[in-house]
């Protein structure tokens, strides 16, 4: 029997759990807490600009509860749908992916925002921004993929550059947008998994430096885009034009000090730190809750990443490769989302509209992240299932 039979064989466990013993609770505990500072902080740091805009000073914050709503009853749903199911439609998956990336850019379907057309509107609605949904349904292609062509990808290069052709048309439409930092997000995710998924390292090397090069190009190529990426190395030399966003960033972060101003009392959140509730939300979490404050909350954020790792070891135990690949590419995608908010926050990355997980306001990040949680928690209701069930057999046969 093929690797990728027996993986497709080991995920078939069981529709029925015993909640208690195969939940992870340590999981549900991280998020649960991540999810109420982020209400709690976001309620903070848009309750004045709500006000201003529409009048209702908790605006933001129903809109934000709304998406939680949502996004939470989805992960009941994914609970209780075998993952093996995503395996076998894994083809499905990707060509609605690149449906919703293609159509956002017809005229009538996008919404453009900012002179950026990330935003799928029906009705003169806009629904959701598509590539939140689109990085997971390829991350969830990606998965399987490496399961169905493992021996190719260990021993051919083409095994390595069939997917990343796909991965490069899906940055491709991301670029159109434009929106260059959920390609970059997307570029890392998917060399990430492909090389713990057993390709070469020369295969990813080379890959690794075609992809920093191009996207290197792509900045120089944009006198705006480059304008920004330069921007954060000298952000005073220009306070009130490009280095505006870092400079009301970095002064709410030094305002803060050990403890904090006290939560609602950020004074760059009042009109001077523009995005306070979006992208530089961890500013104003700094400004209120000083560096003990700003120190929890990562070591939050390590303990979620170090959780979802530990769930795609457990999966890789059992012989669960589709799984074990879908949990560490989620684990580098909030891993790597972390890094450059808080980065861009505290100016040591170029500034990028990446909102930082179930923190910063923004309803298609908040639903796509709960449900990637979701169907995080179902994987390792499988795992506890399947090493439950060979605990079970080794005792039988001890009798």
């Amino acid at each position: 029997m093929t690797v990728a039979a027996t993986a497709r064989k080991s995920t078939a466990a069981p529709a029925v759990f015993d909640i208690d013993q195969h939940v992870d609770w340590t999981l549900v505990v991280i998020v649960a807490t991540l999810l109420c500072v982020g209400l709690v902080m976001l309620t903070s740091a848009s309750i004045s600009l709500a006000e201003r805009n529409t009048g209702n000073p908790l605006f933001y914050l129903e809109q934000q509860l709304l998406a939680v709503v949502v996004g939470l009853g989805g992960a009941a749903f994914l609970l209780w749908v075998p993952t093996s199911i995503w395996e076998r439609y894994a083809l499905l998956l990707v060509c609605l992916a690149l449906g919703m990336l293609i159509a956002v850019l017809i005229p009538g379907l996008g919404n453009t925002v900012n002179g950026s057309t990330r935003w799928l509107s029906i009705g003169g609605i806009s629904v959701m921004q598509v590539s939140e949904p689109a990085r997971l349904l390829m991350l969830m292609y990606l998965s399987g993929y490496t399961v169905r062509h493992r021996a190719e990808l260990q021993e051919r290069f083409i095994g390595f550059a069939k997917p990343m052709l796909l991965v490069g048309l899906t940055c491709l439409l991301l670029l159109l947008e434009p929106d260059f930092g959920a390609s970059v997000v997307m570029l890392t995710i998917s060399l990430a998994v492909l090389f713990i998924a057993g390709a070469r390292l020369r295969d990813f090397l080379v890959s690794s430096l075609g992809v920093g090069s191009v996207l290197i190009m792509i900045a120089f190529m944009s006198p705006y885009r480059l304008k920004r990426l330069t921007g954060f190395l000298d952000p005073w030399s220009d306070p009130f034009d490009s280095g505006f966003q870092l400079t009301q960033s970095l002064i709410a972060i030094g305002s803060g000090q050990w403890f904090g101003v006290g939560l609602g009392g950020s004074v760059q959140k009042l009109f001077y730190l523009p995005e306070a509730h979006t992208d530089f939300v961890f500013a104003v979490i700094a400004e209120e809750l000083g560096l003990i404050g700003s120190v929890l909350l990562i070591a939050l954020f390590v303990a979620l990443v170090w959780r979802v790792l530990r769930i795609a070891a457990n999966s890789a135990a059992v012989g669960r490769l589709y799984q074990a690949n879908l949990a560490f590419g989620l684990a580098i995608w909030l891993g790597v989302q972390v890094f450059i908010n808080i980065g861009v926050n505290m100016g040591i990355l170029p500034t990028k509209g990446l909102t930082l997980p179930l923190i910063s306001y923004g309803r298609s990040s908040m639903l796509i992240t709960l449900l990637a949680l979701g169907l995080l928690l179902r994987i390792e209701m499988e795992n506890r299932q399947i090493a439950s069930q060979g605990k079970g057999k080794r005792r039988v046969r001890k009798r």
